[in-house]
């Protein structure tokens, strides 16, 4: 392999690190302690490790967590009245409800409900059209750790020609809209692109959020590119045990590529590390306190 291995479990670290000194400061000088409130309806095995994993990572960086957790039969009603109850409480700095939601359940009327200054997952419509026009809002965690990683290993990205493979509102669009605001040239491609494979090999940044297990072969990436793999995906391996891959065939791209994203420990553990950036952002923004440095977009 030629390509420098961009370790996001250890980039995560040094993300929280910094989030959990502001957390120290903000404590010790204002008096304000930063709180998290995540909300988990019904039982899904899957959500419920990830919610464990954001209250126990919340707690270590010494911000408060608030765990709201109602039967997976709960009318919307019900949700609606706990997400106006939380908007409504001063020591709750971000709001997080945890997708999928159950049927009766319409997700995007509950997402929109979110007081948009505690909307930590960036998914209200509100903050959706304020980064799409450049203005102060808070960004998705995922497309946030994928920009903070290639700051850090390229530094500027103005100039640079960036592909972005994904539409999806979760990643793709907030991505490329991330990157032109650090003045990339920026194409969003698709399945449906035509001739995809000669417009990624055009690109100085790949970002591939597709969804589909190593689509994306080395011999599309240019010699000397970034690539950023936030596909998870789980096919079989040998003897019937399944294994993570991205949406990036990892060893021939990794023959091509400056650098490179593993999976699992790329993007992946970016995802809670800039949710607790996103909160204490919105902890500074609420009491009209300068925010931390690096932990923006």
């Amino acid at each position: 392999m030629t390509a420098v291995l961009i370790d996001g479990k250890a980039f995560a670290e040094r993300v929280r690190a910094r989030v959990a000194g502001h957390v120290t400061r903000l404590v010790e000088e204002q008096g304000i302690t930063p709180g998290l409130a995540v909300v988990l309806v019904g039982e899904d095995p899957a959500s419920q490790v990830y919610v464990r994993n954001k209250g126990r990572q919340t707690r270590e960086v010494g911000m408060a967590s608030f765990e709201h957790r109602l039967p997976v039969d709960a009318p919307e009603a019900e949700l609606l009245a706990l997400v106006e109850r939380l908007n409504a409480d001063p020591s709750v700095h971000g709001i997080l409800v945890q997708l999928p939601l159950p049927p009766q359940m319409n997700a995007e009327l509950v997402i929109n409900a979110i007081d948009p200054a505690k909307d930590v997952d960036g998914f209200h419509i509100s903050n959706v059209g304020r980064l799409g026009t450049g203005q102060k809002s808070m960004v998705p965690c995922t497309p946030l750790g994928c920009l903070m990683m290639l700051r850090d290993h390229l530094g500027s990205l103005a100039g640079l020609e960036a592909v972005v493979i994904g539409r999806s509102n979760i990643v793709g669009k907030p991505m490329a809209m991330l990157l032109l605001g650090d003045s990339c040239t920026v194409t969003v491609a698709h399945s449906r692109t035509r001739d995809l494979a000669q417009v990624v090999r055009r690109a100085d940044i790949v970002v591939a959020a597709v969804g589909r297990a190593e689509m994306v072969p080395g011999d599309w990436i240019r010699p000397g590119a970034t690539v950023i793999d936030v596909g998870i995906n789980r096919v079989e391996g040998e003897g019937g045990k399944t294994r993570l891959v991205g949406d990036v065939h990892f060893e021939s791209a990794a023959e091509r590529a400056g650098a490179i994203t593993p999976v699992p420990g790329g993007v992946g553990p970016m995802t809670i590390a800039c949710l607790l950036a996103n909160t204490v952002t919105a902890c500074c923004r609420a009491n009209g306190l300068a925010e931390a440095e690096g932990l923006t977009a």
